[in-house]
């Protein structure tokens, strides 16, 4: 069983008890829950929203925040002696998911 589940405006794929790396969720609760589920698999039994699932929706637990991999950048411009070097590291929301609720 697994389900597509917009959260913050990207899409993930989920299933029970997985642990997820969303984008940093601004306020997140302890519990949240998500319904804008696009798909939804159960075996052979597949449900397609349009946009969204109406019935089904995503239990979900904040497990913590975590740091991505480092991403290095580099501004050089040749023959002038200029080079700087960037980085960034993304920051996530780890989630696990605790059901998937059809009603």
């Amino acid at each position: 069983m697994y389900a597509v589940v917009e959260i913050a405006g990207k899409q993930y794929t989920v299933e029970k008890d997985a642990l997820v790396n969303v984008d940093r969720l601004e306020g997140a609760q302890a519990d949240m829950t998500f319904d804008k589920v696009i798909v939804f698999a159960d075996g052979d039994k597949v449900l397609v929203g349009q946009p969204y699932v109406t019935n089904v929706t995503v239990k979900a637990q904040v497990v913590t925040e975590v740091k991505g991999k480092k991403v290095r950048g580099i501004k050089f411009k040749r023959r002038k002696n200029y080079q700087r070097t960037l980085g960034h590291r993304a920051q996530y929301t780890q989630l696990k998911i605790n059901d998937l609720i059809v009603s």
